[in-house]
């Protein structure tokens, strides 16, 4: 699955580093307000030199990035976040009160994080980051898994697959190895009727030799449900191949997804697996939490560069005159109204957020702003179980796949090298973490029969205690232990009672949502976008996603201020050049109406 994946949250500031970055950084002093309009404060990033200050609105992945190249290229950079630290749903947090001795916080995530091999410009970026004692900077942080499990319940077995027994693509890539490689892989681990593995192995092929245009005309109007027939077919080919694919490699709901955004990823994670156009293994998580191993790091090398930052600064509005952005009007962290200039603006919030901040004079200015309205979000959350003991169930990413709240985990303590978790983290007794993300919030649990959203947060932790038992315990063994369990640390961003609500929500891919996504170059010349929901190759919300469209939204801005500052690089999603033929040929076919010839309905 993608990222989901730690995160900024009310109150919480991970780290020490971070707290000392927010006093030292985050108040109205640091910024100098030195003048009234209409009751509001005005204050500027830095000084005017000549097209070069830049105000990034959002403090997360997208907004670190484009400070990141603006401030490489010598622009004058201000980040405003308007959580109380930095990292947006990327980043770890302390869980409070949970430190004694001497020891830090236990450490807390919206997310898991996970960084998958075909990333290729989150990376980039991560080995531009200065981190003592690795040549590689941050990137060396990067830890592989070997495995990933498919967790059944009903005394099913468990279905583990080592992501070696995908197997290295064969020289040539001819859609007769492909057909034989993957299926060979299907029936390593699906146990499926021979028939439903061609089909779904044929579907694979469908969309492997399919052009770019029918990719977005066709098939990002068909659910990945529909694509690949999954109603008509077992109960196992919907668990194993529909929904467990899309859940582990994209965090989706496959009933509803774009089949263009599932299959995208899908391609991306097979040719990774095959070692072909990746920039490491399939699945990568870091040796710490993500503040100590990226964030932290990260914001000390941007504050080097000469970026500043003001958290707890969030944003009401952009003001428009002369068809140009002229202010920002935000709330500081007192809660005070301060208006800031700049000569350039960088819209870095997730499109939740951002759209609250498009007038309707802004609106006008450009009226595709007003296609993000459609753009859909939905609540995916991490949930963290601290345990006495460690508990290493897998070296990977596990699926509780039949979990009717669309449970995913991993162990963490076993990745962070150098680190002993009783010595370093929460009272001393405390040796693992279980992470783990809950999907689905509106479909009853095993335990109380409500929604996740209709249960307080204690319950919330018991049902999902219990999902993962109920997968992991069933075949004999005693996986998972209440005797071991020393506590739990759910999202802050999550409120739960009447009207529950969730300040971190996930940008979700039903169909048609790509003809919805904007560019990051917007027709105000000096407004420009950046995050996960601004349309880039990856078409799926990740941090790969947010820090490509970061690097699209800085080029534009170096195109609209006459820069001749190198421009950032951008790399595609591979493609197999062996495939080129029939996606040309397919691009024929569409033309002239036809279906794509390996397409047999």
């Amino acid at each position: 699955m993608v990222d989901r994946a730690g995160s900024t949250r009310r109150g919480f500031l991970g780290g020490a580093t971070a707290a000392a970055a927010t006093a030292t950084l985050g108040g109205a002093t640091a910024l100098g307000a030195t003048a009234a309009l209409a009751g509001t404060a005005h204050a500027q990033p830095r000084r005017r030199t000549g097209g070069r200050t830049v105000a990034v609105l959002g403090g997360g992945v997208a907004g670190l990035t484009a400070a990141h190249e603006l401030a490489e290229r010598g622009f004058q950079v201000t980040v405003y976040e308007r959580k109380s630290a930095l990292g947006g749903k990327a980043r770890s947090m302390d869980v409070p009160g949970s430190a004694k001795g001497g020891r830090r916080p236990l450490p807390g995530e919206h997310g898991f994080r996970f960084i998958p091999g075909f990333y290729r410009n989150l990376p980039d970026t991560l080995r531009r980051i200065p981190f003592p004692g690795n040549a590689g900077g941050c990137h060396d942080n990067l830890v592989a898994s070997s495995e990933v499990m498919l967790a059944r319940t009903g005394g099913r077995e468990d279905i583990q697959i080592p992501f070696a027994s995908i197997g290295k693509a064969p020289p040539v890539l001819t859609p007769d190895a492909f057909l034989r490689m993957m299926t060979a892989f299907c029936e390593t681990f699906a146990r499926l009727p021979a028939h439903e593995i061609a089909y779904f192995v044929g579907r694979l092929l469908v969309w492997f030799t399919s052009c770019e245009r029918r990719r977005t005309r066709e098939w990002e109007r068909v659910p990945w449900f529909e694509f690949t027939k999954a109603a008509r077919m077992s109960a196992n080919y919907r668990q194993l191949l529909a929904v467990g694919i899309t859940r582990n490699i994209v965090a989706t709901k496959a009933e509803v997804a774009s089949t263009k955004t599932v299959a995208t990823c899908i391609e991306a994670f097979l040719f990774n697996a095959m070692g072909r156009g990746a920039d490491g293994e399939p699945d990568r998580v870091l040796n710490a939490p993500t503040n100590e191993a990226w964030i932290n790091p990260w914001v000390t090398h941007l504050r080097s560069l000469g970026v500043e930052f003001r958290t707890g600064w969030g944003v009401s509005d952009l003001r428009l005159a002369g068809g140009r952005i002229t202010e920002a009007v935000l709330r500081d962290a007192s809660g005070a109204r301060q208006s800031v200039t700049a000569d350039h603006f960088v819209s870095a919030m997730p499109v939740e957020h951002a759209r609250t901040t498009w007038n309707a004079q802004v609106r006008a200015a450009d009226p595709r702003l007003a296609r993000c309205d459609k753009l859909e979000t939905d609540w995916m959350t991490g949930i963290q179980f601290y345990l006495t003991e460690p508990t290493p169930i897998i070296h990977g990413h596990i699926n509780h796949i039949d979990s009717p709240w669309s449970i995913t985990s991993v162990g963490q303590a076993q990745y962070w090298s150098g680190r002993d978790f009783r010595r370093d983290y929460g009272d001393g007794t405390v040796a693992d973490c279980l992470s783990v993300d809950v999907s689905e919030w509106d479909r009853p649990g095993i335990l109380y029969g409500k929604t996740a959203k209709q249960c307080t947060r204690e319950e919330v932790a018991r049902e999902v205690w219990a999902q993962m038992k109920a997968s992991l315990n069933d075949t004999g063994r005693t996986v998972l232990s209440d005797a071991k369990l020393h506590s739990w640390f759910l999202d802050p961003a999550v409120e739960l009672g009447p009207r529950p609500t969730n300040d971190e929500q996930l940008f979700i891919h039903p169909t048609g949502t790509w003809y919805n996504r904007p560019e990051a170059r917007t027709a105000i010349p000096n407004l420009f976008l950046s995050g996960d929901y601004v349309a880039v190759d990856i078409d799926l919300a990740t941090m790969e996603g947010a820090n490509a469209s970061a690097r699209a939204a800085v080029n534009a801005l170096l195109d609209e201020a006459g820069s001749g500052a190198e421009r950032c690089t951008i790399t595609p999603l591979y493609r197999a050049p062996e495939l080129e033929g029939f996606r040309r040929q397919d691009e024929f076919r569409l033309g002239l109406g036809l279906r794509n010839a390996f397409d047999l309905g």
